[in-house]
């Protein structure tokens, strides 16, 4: 009966103590990454000012955060000076130099790609989430609809193909272009956003189940899928 007993308690603080790490975990981990970001720029911050000019001499005291505030304040501010055409002439220039040193110009790249990948105007190409079979059937792959295919491949293929963009873990700036048949791919509830996040994180960031989906199932092989639109034709 103490031995029940005992292994009862020890169960029960077993998961006791397993529930409040789900719920302090991540409020710790934030807040002990906040505090590492808000230093780390405060530091940054008083190396660059000169002292007569720091809070400590001017107030007599110190402002944590006040990096990260002003560095919020210098974006905005530089936001709205390339927001005209002289500030968009200098962003140009900068690029230009930027992209003359071989080295700075890689790394460059890579952080503008991503960035306009996060925050700028590319991510409205992306007009719906979709999951299709790749890279063989039986395996799953989410990719972006770009729109409908055009022109000779459309001309030469027998079904609807549509444009989908295929993004890679974790710089989603890359991936595969592919052309997928409408019938074979499936429509995901979640936005562009959730999707994103999903990929960046390789899967550890899973955004909220809607609900309104539907159970995927395999789609037909090549072979059956023609003999399957064949028999359906209506004869002219």
């Amino acid at each position: 009966m103490k031995n029940k007993l005992n292994h009862f308690l020890e169960q029960k603080l077993k998961t006791y103590f397993i529930t409040g790490l789900l719920v302090v975990g991540p409020i710790g981990l934030t807040i002990m990454v906040v505090h590492a970001v808000v230093s780390r720029v405060d530091i940054l911050f008083y190396k660059i000012i000169p002292p007569f000019l720091q809070p400590e001499r001017l107030l007599g005291f110190k402002i944590p955060g006040l990096g990260i505030i002003i560095s919020i304040l210098l974006i905005i501010l530089t936001g709205m000076l390339t927001a005209n055409f002289i500030g968009r002439l200098a962003v140009g220039m900068f690029e230009r130099f930027m992209y003359r040193i071989p080295l700075i110009k890689s790394i460059y790249t890579l952080f503008k790609q991503v960035a306009d990948t996060t925050f700028g105007q590319e991510r409205k190409g992306f007009r719906k989430v979709v999951l299709i079979e790749y890279p063989r059937r039986g395996i799953w792959a989410i990719g972006f609809v770009t729109g409908i295919t055009k022109g000779e491949v459309q001309r030469i293929t027998d079904k609807k193909v549509i444009n989908v963009f295929l993004p890679t873990t974790p710089n989603p700036t890359s991936g595969f272009y592919i052309l997928v048949p409408e019938e074979e791919m499936v429509s995901l509830d979640m936005t562009t956003d959730e999707a994103f996040k999903l990929i960046i994180s390789g899967g550890m960031v899973v955004p909220p189940d809607k609900g309104q989906g539907i159970a995927v199932q395999p789609a037909a092989p090549p072979s059956e899928s023609r003999d399957l639109t064949a028999a359906t034709r209506t004869p002219e």
